[in-house]
Order: structure tokens, then sequence, then C-alpha cells
């Protein structure tokens, strides 16, 4: 439970089906590292007194679990890490693969509970006679501008057997619906916000905080090798990112690659920034095992990207090799490619700096 809507009415909605519910709130780090925790915004004061309260009109017992050493480790730090490598990362991806269904899980396992259930919006399918270590799937919520099933491309079967994802068949107007006919008093609480741990979410500031040597000036060059101007530290870029680069011309310049290795941004005109391949590292497989083949699926390259048609060829280590019908024109080191039959994710993988 974090205090927000759709965790609140996961919870209720499990009451009312007969379940017995126990609320677990996360403390996460937070950048001052306080011990009230109050530059977190997914547990502040107010979102755990908020909590509390649907704990309380509910009747289900509520803990605060610590877990702030490890969301730093796994989520903070990585972050960090990746920025500097001149990739853009997807700290909810990471916060779900190792806080939420790594470490929660095992929390509530502990407890002697059957299941984790969350508030996001995504679903979870049985396939009839298939064999228990590949009999779930994982399938899009049925709101579509809601869906979650991106940022859960990382579960496994073992995940998805002790899971439950109670607003997943709702919509979000459903959900706020649901809250008033309830009387929680978090009915109209504003949607949370990525990067939870910055009071300002100014992620700028926080990289140049903790990795200075990170943030330097270097040379803005053309695909073609020309020089062009200075940026300000890679860090602050991202692959198709069109304002802040500073440099004036006749057509709108966007950014290429970011190549740590030399301190150096490429910038480029909407044409070369197109690209109809990727190499994926890391690659999770929903259903426990790679395909054998390759494949077709849509794919997503971002959380709130179009998928598009492209064929995906499994390799060795866990890799995968994904190739578009079409130009894509943000595909960015560091964020997922999660892949689609239909409503079913089927997993996905972080894209990779050498496939541009």
């Amino acid at each position: 439970m974090s205090g927000g809507v759709d965790s609140s009415v996961g919870a209720a909605l499990l009451k009312q089906r007969g379940y017995e519910v126990v609320g677990l709130m996360l403390r996460l780090w937070s950048e001052a590292g306080s011990e009230s925790c109050a530059l977190n915004r997914c547990c502040s004061p107010e979102a755990m007194e908020q909590a509390r309260r649907v704990a309380d009109l509910i009747d289900v017992p509520f803990y605060v679990i610590d877990a702030q050493a490890p969301f730093k480790a796994h989520v903070v730090d990585h972050l960090v890490a990746q920025y500097v490598a001149g990739l853009t990362p997807n700290p909810c991806l990471e916060c779900n693969r190792h806080i939420r269904w790594d470490f929660l899980l095992a929390k509530a396992l502990s407890l002697g509970a059957e299941y984790l259930a969350t508030g996001h919006y995504a679903r979870i399918g049985t396939v009839a006679a298939a064999p228990a270590s590949r009999a779930y799937q994982l399938l899009k919520g049925a709101d579509e501008n809601k869906d979650q099933s991106y940022v859960l491309s990382i579960m496994r079967p073992a995940h998805l057997a002790h899971a439950l994802f109670p607003v997943g068949e709702y919509t979000k107007a459903q959900v706020r619906a649901l809250a008033r006919e309830l009387h929680l008093p978090v009915a109209d609480r504003a949607e949370s916000q990525d990067l939870c741990f910055l009071a300002d979410g100014d992620y700028r500031r926080f990289i140049q905080q903790q990795a200075p040597e990170a943030v330097r000036p270097g040379p803005i060059i053309r695909t073609d090798g020309r020089v062009i101007g200075t940026h300000a530290g890679l860090p602050f870029y991202t692959v198709g990112q069109r304002k802040g680069i500073g440099v004036p011309g006749p057509e709108a310049l966007y950014v290429i690659e970011l190549r740590s290795e030399s301190n150096t941004l490429v910038v480029g005109i909407a044409a070369e920034l197109g690209r109809d391949r990727l190499s994926l590292a890391g690659v999770n497989w929903i259903s426990g095992e790679a395909p054998e083949t390759h494949f077709r699926a849509q794919v997503k390259i971002r959380y709130k990207a179009a998928p598009a048609w492209a064929t995906v060829t499994p390799g060795p280590d866990r890799t995968a090799e994904v190739v578009f019908d079409t130009l894509r024109r943000d595909i960015t080191p560091g964020q997922a490619a999660v892949f689609y039959d239909g409503e079913v994710c089927l997993g996905g993988g972080i894209i990779q700096k050498e496939a541009l």
C-alpha cells in the first residue's frame, strides 16, 4: 500500500472478495536520508498517513517495511551508474525487479502470505495444460492508457504464481469511482511520479551532485564528425531529445548518440534519428524459457511508446536482436524493449549502446 488510489482500492477489493489482507508499505531511501523519509514522495508522512487511514477503514493490519538499503543499492545507485555510462535508465523497471518482486515478495512470503498484491494495471492469465513452470502469463491491463505491463516485464513464473493485480480489470476512471463508492479518502489523490526519491524531481541536479566527474563539458558533433558546439554534460541529454541542445541552425537538431568514452554528444536532423534495429541484454522471458527461434511480436521501446511490429531473435546469455518493420526514432540505450503477442507480455530486455 502506497497511500494512492490504486493500491487502496486493490486492498479494499481483495477484502471484499474474502481474502485475509495485510497492508505493507515500503519505506524507501530519500535523498536526505531522513528518518521520516520526508523527501521520498512514495513514503512521505502524508502518504503513510493516508495508507494507515485506508487500512483502518477497511479493517486490515498495516505495517511499514524498511527498504531503504536495497532501494539505494538497486535503484538509486544503478540510476547514477547508468547515466554516468551514457545511458538513460528506467528506475521503475529496477524498482519492480529488485524491490517489489524480490525484496517485498520475500517479506510477504516470510509473513505467511500466499500472494503479493499491488496496484499495477496489469492482469495474470493461465495457460491450459501447461507445465507448472509455464502456467502463467502476464497480460496488459484493461485500461490501455494505464497499462503497466512494460515495467512488469521483469517478472518470472515464480513471481506470477504469487501475484495479484486487483485493479488490472478496471480503467483508472472506474478505480476512482470505486474509491468514492467505498468512501476511501484517496479517491482524488494525484498520480505518483517517477524519481520519487528526489524532492524536486530534478535528476540533472542529483547526478551532478552524486557523480560530478561525469558532468563535464564536451564536444557536440554532427554524424559526419564536424564539431558544432559544446555540451554541458552527457547525463543532461537523452536520445531523441530536441530542446536544450543549444546549437542554432537552419534545421532542428536531435540527440543521436551519447559517446561516454569520449564525452561526445552526437546530434543530427530528424532523418538521421531513425533506426530499425537494436540489441538487448539481460532479457527476461516471462514464460521462463527463451523461444527456440525468431518470432514476430509487437515491441515497445519506452513505457509510453506505441508498440511496433518487429522480428525478435533470441540469442545466447539472455541476449536478443530486434529488427523493426519500420524506422523507430527514439531507440534509447538503457531503456527496455518489451515484446507483446496481442495482450500477452512475453518479456523484454535492456537496449544496448553497441546496437546503434
